[in-house]
């Protein structure tokens, strides 16, 4: 019975995370990590190892899909850049995790979440909408490239996956449209950038059993589409209110675990 229980529970957080992760264009990571805690009473760093570990197979790709057929597109240098940053960032993320206690991922996690509100809430959008296409295109490689290395460490130290911080950067810090930054972001849950990260936490034995990884997975394949079909069925501005609500919910949680 416990291993159709914690397949179960598996499920239910891998389609909560893939809920989240489809809606707000960002990997499940966030989600993963919290909900593992929450329904799976995993400890810090076996919640951030299982989080990066379920999310080396490409659950995203229903995800990526919808948002592709809906008319965004991500420019292969973007994907480049971001994704060469994001594997120095995870490789560097993981190891440092494996160095502090639980008390201080937790309060990183917090202040992470924070920054990223600030970034949300402050964002303007331009007077005349959005870029055209050709100049959406032509973004400079420094920042993409700094934008990959802060998601990958971010992911390797709090095994979240990094989509939040692709998609903030994109959306907020280079004014990329909210649906296209979203989806790039998405792409990320599909190309196994997170392998350095996610090798360091399994070496360690630190992920839950194998039931609920695969009742993960499984909930992510299916929460993932079901909440891009929704996302691509809202204004931009519905997408950035929400995606402040619920990582306003997700650092007041993390808040509280970690005073408790």
């Amino acid at each position: 019975m416990s291993g159709i229980h914690d397949l179960l529970a598996g499920a239910g957080v891998g389609l909560i995370g893939g809920l989240t992760s489809g809606f707000m264009g960002t990997s499940p990571g966030g989600g993963l990590v919290i909900f593992a805690v929450l329904l799976l009473g995993a400890e810090q760093h076996v919640a951030q190892g299982t989080s990066l570990i379920t999310q080396v197979p490409p659950t995203g790709l229903a995800g990526v899909r919808r948002y592709w057929h809906s008319g965004n597109h991500s420019p292969l240098p973007w994907i480049l850049w971001i994704g060469l940053g994001f594997l120095i960032g995870g490789a560097g993320g993981g190891y440092a995790a494996a160095a502090v206690p639980d008390a201080v991922l937790q309060w990183t996690y917090v202040v992470y979440l924070v920054a990223l509100i600030a970034l949300l809430i402050l964002r303007r959008d331009r007077k005349d909408g959005s870029r055209g296409a050709d100049d959406r295109d032509q973004l400079p490689w420094l920042p993409l490239l700094l934008i990959g290395g802060l998601a990958g460490f971010s992911s390797g130290f709090m095994g979240i996956g990094g989509g939040l911080a692709i998609t903030v950067g994109l959306a907020a810090g280079l004014r990329v449209p909210q649906h296209q930054a979203q989806l790039v972001s998405l792409i990320f849950s599909v190309i196994p950038t997170n392998i350095p990260a996610a090798w360091i936490y399994w070496s360690k034995g630190l992920m839950v059993g194998w039931p609920a990884i695969i009742g993960i997975v499984a909930g992510l394949w299916i929460g993932t589409d079901l909440g891009a079909r929704a996302a691509n069925g809202v204004s931009k501005a519905v997408l950035r209110r929400t995606m402040i609500g619920l990582v306003a919910l997700m650092a007041l949680y993390m808040s509280y675990k970690a005073l408790s």
